[in-house]
């Protein structure tokens, strides 16, 4: 198996790095304390090519798959995970929907606008009373006509207020539920009765949108079913295995910058009369860490290289988000005790990625229900 990149793949961590380096870090404080990823910087990721990556080039895209995504959301991760996951939920979870469920007629209509940076996307699933039980969703979508009309409430739903569209999940047959029961829509975000309410006092990700949603007879045209009716929980599950595994991707990348910062540091940082770097407690620990991002790394590309060849990556994209997510929070704890009383104050980056890293280990499917996908897929497997 060979894990080199190719140039293409090369070139666009390059074009990511620049972004990142030039555009998105100088203001990814500003970014935590204004609470806000500008709109104006997702446009500029647009303009050369990064939200396009893992898009057939019919639609837009580059055609580079999901390692080139891991790529590019491994680089966000670098500098600020509030727009890691922005991107993350335009990209990996409204646009993967669509291209894994839409009709080409959708993908043609939606895709090109998605990409170019002109329409934001947002992914609508969990509810008040249905996180991590998704199945058991209550938002109702009922035929009337030519259209559906969806009344409900979804929460924590990422980019939920700035989106332009919103792929909603809602129960059309409530005897069947997961199993033929639930459809997925494309709403738009001037369809009347859509309402999204900020919800801004968050430990951190304190960057992104996100919102409580309000589905208020909100009609919709079937031409905006996504797919087929009754296939919503099945899209649901099969655009989340990629978006964990590219959430996997952005912990790599806050990783290997923690380490970064960590080492700069304990090199000017003088105690009892030498650099701390000197000190086996402190290379123990930076040893650690790069350990934990040695083996992140392994298992994100393996695990897209693996998607890319057309392989089902169930068992393997929880496994990356399980490991990955709580690696990450590791690092950070690492990172904040290497930079002492620094690394606790909110002027210094590391507090940021401390308070950022938690996040991961609760959405996309908590960390408990990553354990039990690996362990039921298992047991199938090995029965």
């Amino acid at each position: 198996m060979d894990f080199t990149f190719t140039p293409e793949q090369t070139m666009v961590r390059e074009t990511a790095r620049r972004f990142v380096d030039r555009e998105l870090r100088p203001i990814a404080q500003r970014i935590d304390k204004e609470h806000e990823v500008p709109r104006s910087l997702v446009t500029k990721a647009a303009e050369i090519g990064l939200l396009g990556v893992p898009f057939p080039e019919a639609y837009g895209g580059s055609g580079l798959g999901e390692t080139g995504y891991c790529i590019v959301l491994e680089e966000l991760g670098r500098a600020c995970a509030s727009t890691s996951v922005t991107v993350g939920a335009h990209v990996g979870l409204a646009g993967f929907s669509i291209l894994l469920g839409g009709t080409e007629e959708q993908k043609r209509r939606y895709l090109p606008r998605m990409i170019a940076g002109d329409w934001l996307g947002a992914y609508a699933l969990t509810e008040p009373g249905a996180g991590s039980d998704a199945a058991n969703i209550e938002t109702q979508a009922t035929r009337d006509g030519d259209d559906y009309v969806l009344t409900g409430t979804k929460l924590w739903i990422s980019n939920g207020d700035i989106a332009d569209l919103v792929i909603v999940y809602a129960v059309t047959d409530p005897r069947r539920k997961a199993r033929g029961g639930i459809t997925a829509f494309i709403v738009e975000r001037s369809f009347p009765g859509f309402s999204a309410h900020r919800i801004t006092d968050k430990m951190g990700l304190r960057g992104s949108s996100t919102a409580e949603l309000v589905l208020d007879h909100v009609r919709v045209p079937k031409a905006n079913v996504l797919g087929e009716e009754g296939t919503g929980f099945a899209l649901a599950m099969k655009t989340l295995d990629e978006s964990r595994l590219s959430l996997a991707a952005a912990c790599v990348g806050a990783g290997k910058e923690l380490i970064r910062m960590s080492a700069e540091y304990a090199k000017k940082r003088h105690a009892f009369g030498q650099a701390i770097a000197q000190f086996q407690a402190i290379q123990f620990m930076l040893a650690d860490m790069a350990a934990e991002v040695y083996l992140m790394e392994s298992i994100v590309y393996r695990t897209a290289w693996m998607y890319d060849q057309g392989m089902r990556i169930t068992r393997e994209s929880a496994i990356s988000k399980l490991y990955a997510s709580e690696a990450l929070c590791r690092i950070a704890d690492k990172a904040v005790q290497i930079h002492g009383g620094m690394g606790y104050m909110g002027e210094h980056p590391v507090e940021r990625f401390y308070r950022d890293a938690r996040i991961n280990r609760i959405f996309e499917g908590t960390n408990e229900i990553q354990r039990m996908i690996i362990a039921e897929d298992l047991l199938k497997q090995e029965g």
